[in-house]
């Protein structure tokens, strides 16, 4: 049994952490933090988690909060986290990171995206991205995980064998991801509320979102050369999931059979990533409150075009759920810990 501390606990995904650690048999939440919701309970912000009325939420003061926990998940906006996931992880405690902070291994290219600096390039330089279909071995032995983004996590997965066999060209890949409105997090914003976004479907930071860098690590990373890709998310008027669509050259004639085997046979024993068969594709309803990540594709032959198909819930398998993975993987539980038995929903 561990102890764990939770920064951030008051928004989606702090919440989706106190919902799956509650059925965590190896884990006990033993502090989270909140600025907005100080000496509340999660349970008076969230009914649903109602076996939590004797935690209270408290302020993010790190060298109070170093005894309460062996590891932090930090889910913090983007540059709040910089400076204490790296005194938590001087301190020799274990730190799962769920804002960008520590996702880019250049911190030029964080500053350029993020516009604010990164202060800590040395702890950066520890930072594993945490994304077990690719760097499992790497996430056992590591002190500090960068969670990876939602957006980033259904394109990656969507389009990791098919870069890795080199079915596909690296040049040309189109990414069309949309995801559900609490992606943006829980925030009073007119564009998000009701009336503005019920029958409404939109893009939005077109050529220029902050997860187009991450995505192209990573994809650069498995091709072992520079990759580029065009991504555009789009906003759903739902509250939950994320529906990836890529497209991509192939690099020599194969049908959608061969590319399935392939599939099938990379993602073998993943115990959250579910390749489908022919003429299925995935459904962001099916994924609901789950980590898993369903895979659909097709080879257009007309185009000789590889379209591919991924869902995931975004504040599970996209940031959450992935980030208990990832717990799972560091402390040596049975990967599937606390996630198996998440409740679906209706």
């Amino acid at each position: 049994m561990i102890n764990v501390g939770i920064c951030g606990g008051s928004g989606y995904t702090g919440a989706e952490l106190l919902r799956i650690l509650a059925l965590h048999p190896h884990v006990k939440v033993t502090a989270s933090t909140s600025e907005r919701s100080l000496g509340k309970s999660p349970a008076e912000l969230f009914p649903h988690l109602a076996g939590y009325e004797h935690l209270v939420y408290e302020p993010l003061v790190p060298d109070a909060l170093l005894e309460k926990a062996d590891l932090f998940f930090m889910a913090l906006p983007h540059s709040a986290s910089q400076a204490a996931v790296a005194l938590f992880f001087k301190k020799g405690k274990k730190v799962i990171d769920l804002s960008a902070d520590y996702r880019l291994k250049d911190p030029a290219i964080y500053e350029e995206w993020y516009k604010t600096p990164h202060l800590y390039k040395a702890v950066l330089k520890n930072a594993v991205y945490g994304l077990p279909e690719l760097h499992r071995a790497k996430i056992k032995n590591a002190g500090l995980i960068a969670n990876p983004g939602c957006y980033p996590t259904g394109a990656i997965l969507g389009l990791y064998p098919a870069l890795k066999s080199g079915l596909v060209e690296t040049e040309g890949i189109v990414i069309d991801s949309k995801s559900g409105a609490s992606g943006a997090g829980r925030q009073a914003d007119v564009k998000y509320s009701f009336c503005e976004m019920n029958e409404g479907f939109m893009a939005y930071g077109i050529a220029a979102h902050r997860h187009t860098p991450e995505i192209e690590q990573e994809l650069s990373g498995i091709t072992k050369k520079p990759v580029r890709v065009n991504f555009t998310p789009h906003l759903l008027p739902v509250d939950r999931g994320i529906l990836t669509t890529a497209y991509a050259k192939l690099a020599k004639k194969a049908s959608t059979e061969e590319v399935l085997s392939i599939y099938k046979k990379i993602y073998r024993g993943e115990p959250f990533v579910r390749v489908l068969d022919a003429e299925k594709f995935p459904n962001i309803k099916a994924v609901k409150g789950t980590n898993r990540c369903d895979i659909g594709l097709k080879v257009n032959a007309r185009t000789n075009t590889l379209i591919i198909v991924s869902a995931i819930d975004n504040l599970v398998k996209g940031a959450s759920g992935l980030a208990v993975q990832n717990m799972n993987i560091m402390m040596g539980f049975p990967e599937d810990a606390g996630l198996k038995q998440i409740a679906l929903f209706p």
